[in-house]
């Protein structure tokens, strides 16, 4: 059997013990580590210590440099010493540093200050506990493949009033700069993309192969991970889909996060932007990020079932498929977390806007591809609601965590739904028993706080209530400005 360069690569780095990394840091003349981790609503955190302070010790006792009352939504200010400890399977010397200045990264777990407990809001421990939680209910492995699109900009400026303070008095607009985008004012030059015709255009039109490529070669070639494929996606102005192998729990949120970061990296190097906004451009499509998911047990995938005459799926799977069903208002304080993710889940822009499950149907937030039958190792579901600005190690959790409960309930999915549900009137919906996904971040917030006993064998109750302080929080700050559009809508009333 062949097996691709990059695969070996991933399946070696995967295995890197303490005395690998301490090796290749000498080796290589490693001058500086980079210990990473995210906060709880998802941005990358870091600090850079010296290659000569990395030891045996560093690992075992970890790095005691973490001041948590100033990262969002860790600790107080009368609490906040913390202790880092790094994951040797995430080394990689990374290539944004010249020679004289090599920096290795490295992902680390977050213990409380003074004691060998870890953390319970960092959100790497939770993808790890509900790894623990899935195998407590006889899932050995948990296979996931999060599709996240992006935009890449050539600018973004923000054009605040001189006179406005940092709380927007005074009023503010914005402008997004892309060579693709029909409104470019040099649009002599290349060829643009029309509003919703973005979808696999071949270069001159796509503008981006160069910057994917470049990207998914780091990618590869630095993190040993394993690209399935990069394409334009539908929207004009740069949007963009880079999709990772397939792979287990805590390692594929690692691999979300480290997209990311090269992502960003790379796009600042090309003297461009890259925005994981789900939707920052009025009138086209906005970013999702559809998760793949599956449950297996002693090498079976337990979704899988040959003689199901509908879409190959076990009775197991549609249990599944009915936790994340009643639970899919919730989960989207998760998923979703911005108040411009609701920008995204309106009707016309191929967005789950309903709460449904089907075989291929897109216009189901649940959808079972059906690319090929007899196929035991592809059978998945496919969560469509979420989206890139979610943590990725709480929403994969949180889906997990929705699903093992509604196997343990036995919660029925109901009957599929086999048509195009954007057509559908109001009446044909409350007839089939299709509810509507939460209109705004207060109201999935709302949802979250009557309906979160779902997750708290992996979730710790704190990190729910400073989930849901910090968004409700978010939501007041947006609520309360003045949009741009307001101004044009009511200024003659």
């Amino acid at each position: 059997m062949k097996i691709c360069k990059a695969r070996v690569t991933f399946l070696a780095r995967r295995n890197f013990a303490v005395s690998d990394v301490i090796e290749s840091v000498n080796r290589d003349g490693v001058r500086w580590i980079d210990l990473q981790f995210t906060d709880l609503v998802g941005g990358l955190q870091h600090i850079t210590i010296p290659a000569s302070a990395l030891n045996e010790k560093s690992f075992s006792r970890g790095v005691n440099k973490l001041d948590g009352s100033s990262i969002k939504g860790f600790k107080e200010i009368h609490e906040s010493d913390m202790v880092m400890r790094p994951d040797p399977a995430t080394y990689a010397v990374l290539p944004f540093y010249p020679p004289e200045q090599k920096t290795a990264r490295l992902l680390v777990d977050i213990y409380e200050g003074g004691s060998a407990e870890r953390f319970t809001r960092d959100p790497r421990f939770v993808a790890q506990k509900a790894v623990e939680y899935a195998r407590n209910n006889g899932f050995d492995t948990t296979y996931w493949g999060p599709e996240p699109e992006f935009f890449v900009f050539d600018g973004i400026k923000v054009t605040p009033n001189p006179l406005a303070a940092r709380d927007g008095w005074g009023g503010s607009g914005y402008e997004i700069i892309s060579k693709e985008s029909p409104w470019f004012n040099d649009s002599g030059k290349q060829f643009p993309i029309r509003f919703k015709e973005g979808y696999y255009p071949a270069p001159p039109q796509d503008t981006l192969v160069d910057f994917r490529n470049e990207a998914a070669s780091i990618l590869t070639d630095t993190f040993g991970l394993e690209i399935d494929a990069h394409h334009h996606e539908v929207a004009t102005a740069g949007q963009c889909e880079l999709n990772l192998h397939f792979d287990e729990l805590v390692s594929m949120a690692d691999n979300v996060v480290t997209m990311k970061y090269v992502l960003k990296n790379v796009a600042k190097r090309m003297g461009m932007i890259c925005t994981w906004m789900p939707k920052p451009v009025f009138g086209d499509n906005a970013s999702g990020m559809h998760v793949h998911q599956s449950l297996w047990s002693s090498e079976k995938n337990i979704f899988y079932d040959p003689s199901d005459d509908y879409a190959e799926i076990s009775q197991t799977c549609r249990y599944y498929i009915g936790g994340l069903m009643d639970h899919a208002r919730a989960l989207c304080a998760i998923t979703n977390p911005t108040t411009n993710s609701y920008r995204r889940l309106v009707p016309g822009y191929e967005a789950p806007v309903f709460i449904a499950w089907s075989k291929r149907n897109r216009s189901a937030n649940i959808r079972i591809p059906m690319y090929e039958r007899g196929e035991e190792r592809s059978k998945r579901l496919e969560y469509r609601t979420p989206d890139p600005s979610c943590n990725i190690y709480l929403a994969e959790a949180a889906m997990l965590a929705a699903g093992i409960d509604g196997i343990k309930k036995k919660i029925d999915p109901g009957n599929p739904v086999d048509k195009d549900i954007y057509k559908l009137t109001r009446m044909d919906r409350r007839e089939l028993g299709i509810k509507e996904l939460p209109g705004s971040l207060k109201e999935s917030i709302e949802e979250l706080e009557s309906d979160h006993d779902f997750l708290l064998p992996v979730f710790s109750e704190d990190l729910i209530e400073t989930h849901i302080q910090l968004k409700m929080d978010e939501f007041l700050n947006v609520s309360m400005r003045t949009t741009p559009y307001e101004v044009y809508r009511y200024m003659d009333i």
